[in-house]
């Protein structure tokens, strides 16, 4: 279940993650891998608003991604649990984060694409100007279902192996904080 807040940590969240991938996807496609350079070429010739691209669209993509992924998780966990009779270990609800977030990257894919294609567009570029729906049917136009769908492979793999560890860490250090809670008097 969603926690009051949430959403609204997630845009502040993305306040510092946009710019960081807007330079690092630049910087993936560009033939000068020098960050420094990059980062000053954005801020020269687009302005803040150039580290910001995307912004919208990464919102836009892990609202829906925090709504699979967390609810998953959840359930996954209360199955298994109740299917055993009793609580999953910590491992266990490493195995449940990775499956959630396996499916949750799958089914945001092309809000993924979406958000690569605005954040890479030319600068001025009618895909440049953020608009979601519009980069999502240009997509659909040119490449199809295929397109909408590109890298959910490797994108389903490694957020599959983050939701494992993160999750996984995240339930083990809660056992371990609930534990010292019920050990100090």
């Amino acid at each position: 279940m969603e926690r009051p807040g949430f959403t609204a940590s997630l845009v502040v969240a993305c306040l510092i993650r946009v710019p960081s991938e807007v330079v690092k996807q630049r910087a993936q496609v560009s033939a000068s891998s020098r960050t420094f350079q990059i980062f000053s070429n954005i801020l020269y010739t687009e302005g803040i608003q150039g580290l910001y691209r995307g912004y919208k669209s990464t919102v836009l993509r892990e609202i829906p991604f925090s709504l699979v992924q967390f609810p998953m998780w959840e359930s996954l966990k209360a199955l298994w649990s109740w299917r055993q009779d009793h609580v999953v270990d910590c491992w266990q609800s490493a195995v449940c984060g990775a499956f959630a977030g396996g499916f949750a990257a799958a089914v945001t894919t092309p809000l993924d694409v979406a958000k690569t294609r605005i954040t890479l567009a030319k600068a001025g570029s009618s895909t440049a100007s953020g608009n979601v729906l519009s980069a999502l049917h240009g997509v659909w136009r040119t490449q199809g279902l295929s397109g909408l769908f590109a890298g959910v492979f490797p994108r389903t793999a490694a957020i599959g192996l983050g939701g494992f560890i993160f999750l996984g860490a995240y339930e083990q250090t809660r056992s371990l904080l609930l534990e010292l809670g019920r050990a100090s008097p």
